[in-house]
């Protein structure tokens, strides 16, 4: 019987994976993942998200119900290297990035993996939304889910074909409300739960907050120019801009004014009009390829999301070297965000995908 160790947040989908795989006859083991930072009970409880301390209590009722093994394993160093100091490093440079895609490459699966594995595990799994399926040039790659609603395999791009080749996503095949009834039936005590929203170690939402928690060197309040160069106002630092952003500049122009890139050399915030925020051409870089090798040199037309609530938009894509690639939108797109992921698609399969620049 072959085993898998099963990441359990506590939510109904997690809950859901176990009891699936455990029906489909694998040895089910189930783990939470211990990343809040803060040893203070009360904290932990009030701020941990999806890895608080009633998270491992929902996790926990939820394997004594079905009768499988629970462990709580401590990832609290690869969190804060890899996500929490990636996260407040790259606002620090200008950029707007995506902490769920750095966890899931380098804590759920980098190092989930690797212990799972080292305790005689063949897979691990999650409850995400998002189905793997091997192909018939031989790669893994991941398949968008039953329900285009919930599908996260743009947060998932970046996990690699070892990762892949190991990994099981049983709720893929389902929908939200398919996966709620199933643990009704079951009779689960997190059938009903909600889901988590935030960055789990953000849950005010005050990024700049954290920042300044976290570095004692921030970025320093600047120039709001134009972009000809004139100057336009003072800004409160760069942490508390991304592109595209319309509110809270507090600027009175006559006119709605949005972030169209931001200049930290500089220290500047470029504002402009609607019509500013739109462009055709991206370059990105820390290419990681899924269902294909790569593009041998040759364009490709694809269907790239440049954020995790984009629907997606046609593009030509082709490689520069160097680990970088040009996308030309057939139509111009909204705020193309340094730091985000754009992530590239045909048929359902996730080509690939890569760091915004």
């Amino acid at each position: 019987m072959e085993k898998v160790v099963v990441g359990m947040s506590g939510g109904v989908d997690s809950s859901v994976a176990a009891w699936l795989l455990q029906k489909q006859g694998y040895e089910v083991v189930g783990v939470t993942m211990q990343i809040w930072q803060d040893e203070e009970p009360g904290l932990t409880e009030e701020n941990g998200g999806c890895c608080g301390l009633s998270a491992v209590e929902d996790a926990r009722r939820v394997a004594w119900q079905l009768g499988i093994p629970h462990y709580v394993m401590n990832f609290k160093k690869e969190f804060k290297t890899h996500v929490m100091d990636y996260f407040v490093e790259e606002y620090i440079r200008g950029r707007t990035p995506n902490p769920c895609i750095a966890c899931n490459r380098f804590v759920k699966w980098e190092a989930l993996l690797s212990r799972s594995l080292g305790l005689g595990a063949d897979f691990i799994a999650t409850g995400h939304y998002a189905r793997v399926e091997r192909l018939e040039n031989g790669r893994y790659a991941l398949r968008t889910s039953a329900t285009a609603a919930k599908d996260q395999t743009y947060a998932l791009y970046n996990l690699t074909q070892q990762q892949l080749s190991h990994t099981l996503m049983p709720v893929g095949a389902y929908t939200k409300e398919e996966i709620r009834q199933m643990a009704e039936e079951l009779g689960l005590s997190v059938a009903h739960k909600a889901d988590s929203q935030e960055i789990c170690f953000i849950p005010d939402h005050d990024y700049a907050g954290f920042i300044r928690r976290e570095r004692s060197q921030i970025p320093e309040p600047g120039n709001f120019v134009s972009r000809d160069g004139q100057v336009l106002g003072r800004h409160k630092g760069i942490i508390h801009y991304t592109v595209g952003q319309r509110k809270g500049l507090n600027l009175s122009l006559g006119r709605p004014v949005f972030v169209v890139e931001i200049r930290p050399d500089t220290n500047e915030v470029v504002i402009g009009d609607a019509n500013d925020v739109f462009t055709d051409v991206l370059i990105c870089d820390k290419l990681n390829w899924m269902a294909i090798g790569g593009l041998s040199g040759k364009e490709r037309q694809v269907t790239a999301k440049i954020r995790y609530s984009h629907k997606g938009a046609a593009c030509i894509v082709r490689e520069l070297g160097d680990g970088r690639a040009e996308c030309r939108f057939l139509e111009p797109v909204r705020a193309v965000t340094p730091g985000q992921a754009v992530v590239f698609y045909e048929n359902d399969y996730v080509l690939g995908g890569g760091t915004i620049r």
